[in-house]
């Protein structure tokens, strides 16, 4: 994995790269605001009018929604942490079923690169020359 990440930032200057993190801490911030704002404008949209309920503030949307959060489980991965609990006593069916903190197949992959991964990527460049040796055997 150490290897994957420097070779995905060798081509990158360290401002560039301080660059992306401070836009990504504002993104996070601007989605943060605009999430509880949405769940803010919902609620009073819909809820008093249809329920006869009082009207929230910006702090009490984002409390239901980190409720929300804790009763119903998880947006990202597709899954909710109940039905993960009942996946993992099941086998599974689909290999691409998988959550989406698994990075068991990362661990081996510095070992596999220095093994096999440079020749294969070697042959696979040289398209000619492994038709030919299969075609002499």
């Amino acid at each position: 994995m150490e290897q994957y990440i420097k070779h995905k930032i060798r081509s990158k200057n360290i401002g560039t790269i301080i660059g992306w993190v401070i836009f990504g801490i504002f993104a996070a911030i601007a989605l943060a605001i605009l999430l509880g704002y949405g769940i803010m404008w919902l609620w009073n949209w819909l809820m008093p009018e249809l329920f006869g309920l009082a009207t929230i503030g910006y702090w009490q949307a984002i409390g239901l929604f980190a409720l929300s959060k804790i009763l119903i489980g998880s947006i990202g991965c597709g899954s909710s942490s109940g039905s993960s609990r009942s996946k993992k006593n099941k086998p599974s069916s689909n290999k691409d079923d998988m959550n989406c903190n698994d990075f068991s197949k990362w661990k081996q992959y510095d070992k596999f690169w220095k093994e096999e991964g440079e020749s294969a990527f070697n042959s696979y460049l040289n398209k000619d020359s492994v038709d030919k040796e299969q075609s002499e055997k």
